[in-house]
């Protein structure tokens, strides 16, 4: 059209403007927009596993406002909660940690989302990521750990294992209701974006 238009990004100005940078690979988007949409995301995940250990909680889901620290005598659920080991590690802070005592294990949950490209690859950086805590907390807590990666696309697209891994968690996670918040946030963020002149 002959227009001289900036290809750059009209938020962080260093990367062309494509969908694809705006929904998940703008600096700038990071620490509010996106951090909104993953903490979104992750709290339904939390209200669905509170829900399954009979812990109070909203009656919907996204109303509710996850807290440090929710129990009873069988769990203790722990959010955004930094795990103090003897030994030094860098990822100690996964979104959800689940103690179940009668089990006798612990989860450790983790939400991202990625761009699409990118889902497969998140998946096994999540679960290399975590893998000296759950080591440190086996010795520590007693319960044997293990890693759920929660990998939705900035698109929504899930990959093939999705399933495999989400039917670890307690309390019947939807997929669709996870991809359905994701899309919201993401159409958020687009509309927001655009509008800026």
């Amino acid at each position: 059209m002959k227009l001289n238009i900036d290809p750059k990004c009209r938020i962080c100005q260093s990367f062309d403007e494509t969908i694809d940078h705006i929904v998940s690979g703008c600096k700038v988007l990071a620490p509010t927009e996106y951090t909104e949409r993953h903490n979104k995301t992750a709290s339904y995940s939390h209200w669905k596993v509170c829900k399954h250990y009979h812990i109070p909680t909203e009656d919907r889901w996204y109303n509710h406002k996850p807290e440090p620290l929710a129990e009873n005598e069988n769990v203790t659920i722990l959010w955004d909660f930094t795990v103090h080991t003897d030994k030094t590690i860098g990822a100690n802070r996964p979104d959800i940690i689940v103690k179940d005592f009668t089990k006798k294990s612990c989860l450790l949950i983790d939400v991202a989302i990625p761009s699409e490209r990118n889902t497969s690859k998140k998946i096994f950086e999540k679960l290399s990521k975590y893998k000296d805590l759950e080591i440190e907390i086996q010795k520590m807590w007693g319960l044997k750990t293990s890693t759920i990666p929660v990998v939705v696309g900035a698109l929504g697209l899930i990959g093939k294992e999705f399933e495999k891994y989400v039917q670890h968690i307690p309390g019947n996670i939807n997929a669709e209701q996870l991809q359905k918040t994701v899309l919201l946030g993401t159409a958020h963020i687009l509309r927001k974006v655009l509008s800026i002149n």
